[in-house]
C-alpha cells in the first residue's frame, strides 16, 4: 500500500483512487502531465478503490451543495471512513488524500481525521481521473455520466438562482440602476428639449427653470402665436402659478425668436410628449421602489431613506452581503477608487461613500462628518442585518435607530447626551413582544382556554416547589455560618476590652493635666 489516495466527486458519486508509488511519481510530475490523455501509462499511476453512486437526483443535489461550500456530507463521511485505512499518529506524514479544494481538504480533515493534501501533483492526477472517469467506472460508460452531469448542472444553477419571496432584493438592484438610467436620460432629453425650442421661443427657458414643466409647456403651446389671453388657464394649470403664467403670454408677444414650419413644430412636440412620459414612468418607478424597499428592508430604508438604501443594497450585490459587511466597509462602500488612491499615495482614506447622500451627513459640520459617517455606517449595518435575518420585517428598529442619529447630531452641537444603545433596543424588543402577545393571544385564548389553564397549574406548582426548596437551602446555609460567627466573636470581643480601657485611662489623664495647667 502506497498511503496516497484521491478523492474524485462526480455528478454520479464519490470515487477514491489508489496511487501507486507515490514517491516516485512526485519527483517525475513532467511525465505524469504528459501521461494523463493516454489510458494506458495513466493506469500505472492511479487505480480505482471504491466508487460510491448517488442514491436519487436529490440526494446529488445536497452533497454537490455541501462540497460547493467546502462542507462535508454525512454520506461523504460514511464513505471516506467505510474505506479509507485508519492512521495512527506515527503514520500521518505518509498517508494523506489528495483533493481539489484545500478548504474542503481541512474540514474532512476535521470530521474524519484524515490528513489530506492538495497541490500540483494532487491536481494533475485529478484532471487524469476526470479525462478517463468513463473508463474507470464501466457503468458509466454508455453516456450515463453526460446525462447526470446535465441534470445535476440543471438542479445546481436552479437551486442557487432559486426565487426567494420575502427578500426580493434583486428587483431593488434592478430598479435603483434603472432609476439612475432614467434621471440620465431625462435630463439629457429635457436639455436637447430646451435647447431646440429656444430657437423659437427663448425667453420660455428664462422663465420656467423646471425641465419636466418646460416640456410639458412645450406640448400645449406650440407655436408661440397660438397663444392667446384664452390660454391663461392653461399655462396657470401647468406652471400652478398664475403671475408665471401672465409673464409667459407678455414674453411670446415680443419674442425674438424666429418662425418655425409646422413639421419642425410637429417633431418638437412629439419629442418633447416622449420626455413628459419618461418623466412620469420615472415617478411611477420610484413609487414602486418605495413600497418594495418597505417589504424587504423596511429598517434601513427608514433609516437613510429608500433611495440610499437601494444604492448600498445595489453596490454589495444582495441584501445577504450588505448584512456581511462590517460598518467599516459599508461607511466608504461606493468610494473604492478614491480609497486604492489614498493607499497608493499614502494620502488621506475617504471618510463616506454613498452614505454621504444622506441628509444625516450634510446637517453635520464639517469637523463632525468623519465621526457622524462612522456613526450612521454603525446602524446601517444593525438595520440591514435585522431586515436581512428576521422572519418578521418591520420599521421599528429603523425609526429608532434614526432618532439614535439625530440624538448623535445634537450631542455634536449641543453637547446633550443621547441614550445607550441597549437602552433603545430593549426598549423596541418590548414593543414587538407586546405585539406579538395582542395578536397571538386571543388566537390561543379562543381555541384552548382549558389546556392553558391546565399547563398554568402545573407550571405554579413546580414553582412552588422549587421555591421550597431553594429557601430551606437558604435557610441551612444561613444558619451554619451564625454558629461560627458566635464562637469566633467572643475572643475578639475579651481582646478588644482591655486595649479600650487602656485608651479610656490614658484620656482621663491628660484631662487632668489640663486643668491642672489652667
Amino acid at each position: 500500500m502506497s498511503g496516497a489516495f484521491l478523492l474524485f466527486e462526480s455528478a454520479s458519486g464519490y470515487a477514491i483512487f489508489e496511487v501507486t508509488e507515490a514517491e516516485e511519481i512526485g519527483s517525475l510530475l513532467s511525465e505524469v502531465q504528459s501521461s494523463v490523455t493516454e489510458m494506458k501509462r495513466f493506469s500505472k499511476f492511479v487505480k480505482l478503490k471504491a466508487f460510491q453512486p448517488f442514491v436519487s437526483a436529490e440526494n446529488a443535489l445536497e452533497n454537490i451543495m455541501k462540497v460547493s461550500e467546502n462542507l462535508v456530507h454525512e454520506d461523504l463521511q460514511t464513505f471516506l471512513e467505510g474505506n479509507l485505512p485508519k492512521v495512527k499518529k506515527a503514520k500521518k506524514q505518509k498517508m494523506y488524500l489528495g483533493v481539489m479544494a484545500p478548504n474542503l481538504g481541512v474540514a474532512i480533515q476535521e470530521e474524519v481525521g484524515f490528513p489530506c493534501k492538495s497541490n500540483e501533483l494532487v491536481l494533475e492526477l485529478l484532471r487524469g481521473i476526470r479525462f478517463h472517469f468513463e473508463k474507470f467506472v464501466s457503468k458509466l460508460d454508455n453516456g450515463a455520466s453526460g446525462k447526470a452531469q446535465l441534470g445535476l448542472g440543471h438542479s445546481y444553477s436552479r437551486a442557487k438562482v432559486k426565487f426567494n419571496v420575502n427578500r426580493q432584493d434583486n428587483m431593488i438592484i434592478q430598479s435603483i440602476c434603472l432609476l439612475d438610467q432614467l434621471d440620465k436620460d431625462v435630463n439629457t432629453c429635457a436639455m436637447r428639449v430646451k435647447e431646440w425650442y429656444s430657437w423659437h421661443f427663448p425667453e420660455l427657458a428664462k422663465i420656467v427653470s423646471d425641465s419636466f414643466i418646460f416640456a410639458r409647456l412645450v406640448k400645449t403651446i406650440g407655436a408661440r402665436s397660438t397663444l392667446t389671453n384664452e390660454s391663461l388657464e392653461k399655462l396657470t394649470e401647468i406652471t400652478m402659478d398664475e403671475p408665471m403664467a401672465q409673464q409667459i403670454l407678455d414674453a411670446a408677444k415680443s419674442s425674438m425668436g424666429f418662425e418655425v414650419s409646422e413639421i419642425d413644430m410637429m417633431n418638437l412636440s412629439e419629442f418633447a410628449d416622449r420626455v413628459v412620459e419618461l418623466a412620469k414612468y420615472r415617478k411611477q418607478l420610484s413609487a414602486y421602489l418605495v413600497e418594495k424597499m418597505a417589504i424587504v428592508a423596511p429598517n434601513l430604508a427608514g433609516l437613510i431613506g429608500e433611495t440610499v438604501a437601494a444604492r448600498l443594497i445595489s453596490h454589495a450585490g444582495s441584501l445577504v452581503n450588505l448584512a456581511k459587511c462590517p460598518a467599516s466597509t459599508i461607511q466608504i462602500l461606493g468610494a473604492e477608487k478614491a480609497l486604492f488612491r489614498a493607499l497608493k499615495t499614502k494620502g488621506n482614506t475617504p471618510k463616506y461613500g454613498l452614505i454621504f447622500h444622506s441628509s444625516f451627513i450634510g446637517r453635520a459640520k464639517a469637523k463632525n462628518k468623519g465621526r457622524i459617517s462612522r456613526y450612521l455606517a454603525n446602524k446601517c449595518a444593525i438595520a440591514s442585518r435585522i431586515d436581512s435575518f428576521s422572519e418578521t420585517p418591520n420599521s421599528l428598529y429603523g425609526d429608532k435607530l434614526r432618532e439614535q442619529v439625530e440624538d448623535r447630531l445634537k450631542f455634536y452641537d449641543s453637547g446633550e447626551t443621547p441614550k445607550k444603545n441597549i437602552d433603545v433596543m430593549r426598549e423596541v424588543a418590548k414593543q414587538i413582544a407586546a405585539m406579538g402577545k395582542e395578536n397571538g393571544t386571543a388566537d390561543d385564548s379562543e381555541e384552548t382556554p382549558k389546556k392553558k389553564n391546565k399547563k398554568d397549574k402545573k407550571k405554579s406548582k413546580k414553582r412552588k416547589a422549587e421555591d421550597e426548596a431553594e429557601a430551606d437551602a437558604d435557610a441551612e446555609d444561613e444558619e451554619k455560618p451564625k454558629k461560627k460567627k458566635k464562637k469566633k466573636k467572643a475572643p475578639a470581643a475579651d481582646e478588644e476590652s482591655p486595649k479600650k480601657k487602656k485608651k479610656k485611662d490614658k484620656d482621663g489623664k491628660k484631662k487632668k493635666k489640663k486643668k491642672k495647667t489652667e
